[in-house]
């Protein structure tokens, strides 16, 4: 959420920089900007009228004391009371609103990020690797899975119905290994301590990361109970430190978390219906920082190199790309998205997507830091896919294929499977 103070001071400047989103992303701040007019007039008025209200509530005393009449003077507070109610009421209804509308404005893009209106103008930043070459087309992993009988597609829409999926045998454990590979290599090399967060959370808890109100749309709400299942493990995770000031000497703070994510993808029916790039249901290794306002630029970078470590450990052709105004989250300010290629899609592929958020996810859920003898800071939040595992299953599946349609186990991943070295839907 957005300082209404920064709309107090920078009205222009604050709108010119959310009209780089594009539509949409300044609705609501004239409304803003009249509401914060009423609200003060009606507090500079109450707080006026309050301190009439002391003046005559004093005097009243001093006439009772010396035994005159004070009626007139008592009628006058009776109907200042009256009237600074009114004006609290209207206070409170003004904050209210304001912040209804607070919450539905993004984040501010970073002034250095790209201007443009979708993924098109994103920028380019970096290739790493080489892309594997065949010596016959390449299947996807539909095509690969189902005929190793390791992804059963088919049967997972019969127990839940479509974008949903179901892993068997050496898939399942190619699953499992792969998360446990990506919580060793950041917990051991990485530093970031290990989280296993509730699936399930409660309204305030979607409200500090940007879920809400904004995407209600897209979120697995229970019928009845007021919880929310997570699409993603950022939400739980971030709003650990939710109302709390965390000591300077402890950042940065470094989690990660493996959980299954939930995601309606409201806005997505059309798109990759096939396969296991957009599920309801999946699951992800996420990575969540907590930083100094100062440092959150090199935290940024320092989370992309933690995301990228696992791609390069498993020799995955990947790309960087630095996401335009029109492209980037509605909580995030500056993003970066690694892209892995996949041979069977000939195509690139989300896998990450690593992000700053300043301090708009911190001032929703009140997470600050203090240095001794400060006054209380709010943190900046970052978080990352590292990474998210049904998409890293399809790379894997899609590069490492060979010709007779079995799959080779990468090398960084064999201890995880018992030494496997090769998928052949044998066992």
């Amino acid at each position: 959420m957005l300082d209404i103070k920064i709309f107090r001071d920078n009205f222009d400047s604050v709108r010119a920089s959310l009209s780089r989103r594009g539509d949409g992303a300044t609705a609501g701040l004239d409304r803003l900007a009249g509401l914060d007019a009423d609200r003060r007039a009606a507090l500079r008025e109450s707080e006026g009228l309050k301190n009439k209200k002391k003046t005559l509530s004093a005097a009243v005393g001093k006439l009772k004391q010396q035994g005159q009449d004070a009626s007139r003077k008592m009628e006058e507070v009776k109907t200042l009371n009256v009237r600074i109610k009114d004006l609290d009421e209207e206070v409170r209804l003004c904050e209210v609103k304001l912040k209804e509308i607070l919450l539905n404005i993004p984040n501010l893009p970073d002034a250095a990020i790209p201007e443009g209106a979708d993924e098109s103008a994103n920028r380019l930043v970096r290739y790493q690797g080489e892309k594997p070459e065949f010596d016959f087309k390449p299947r996807d992993h539909v095509e690969l899975g189902e005929g190793l009988g390791i992804l059963d597609l088919k049967r997972a829409a019969k127990l839940s119905g479509a974008r949903f999926a179901l892993y068997r045998g050496a898939g399942a454990q190619l699953l499992r290994g792969l998360i446990q590979f990506m919580l060793d290599v950041h917990t051991r090399e990485h530093g970031y301590e290990e989280l296993y967060p509730p699936f399930l959370v409660n309204p305030e808890t979607m409200t500090a990361t940007g879920q809400l109100p904004k995407f209600a749309e897209d979120l697995f709400k229970m019928q009845d109970d007021d919880l929310y299942l997570i699409p993603t493990a950022e939400v739980p995770v971030t709003n650990l430190h939710r109302d709390e000031i965390l000591d300077a000497a402890q950042l940065p703070v470094k989690y990660c978390a493996f959980t299954p994510c939930f995601r309606r993808e409201a806005g997505s029916y059309g798109k990759d219906t096939q396969g296991l790039i957009r599920q309801h249901q999946f699951d992800k290794v996420e990575l969540v920082k907590f930083s100094r306002p100062d440092r959150s630029a090199e935290e940024l970078e320092s989370l992309i190199h933690d995301a990228e470590a696992i791609l390069k450990k498993l020799n995955l052709h990947y790309r960087v790309v630095e996401l335009c105004t029109g492209d980037l989250g509605f909580s995030a300010a500056h993003t970066y998205d690694l892209e892995v290629w996949l041979p069977g899609q000939n195509a690139y592929r989300e896998i990450s997507s690593c992000s700053n958020f300043t301090d708009y996810q911190a001032r929703r859920g009140m997470i600050r830091f203090k240095e001794p003898g400060g006054k209380p800071e709010l943190v900046h939040t970052l978080n990352g896919s590292g990474l998210a595992a049904g998409r890293l299953f399809v790379a894997v599946l899609e590069n490492y294929q060979k010709s007779d349609g079995t799959v080779e186990v990468p090398p960084a991943l064999r201890s995880y499977l018992h030494g496997r070295e090769i998928i052949d839907g044998k066992s």
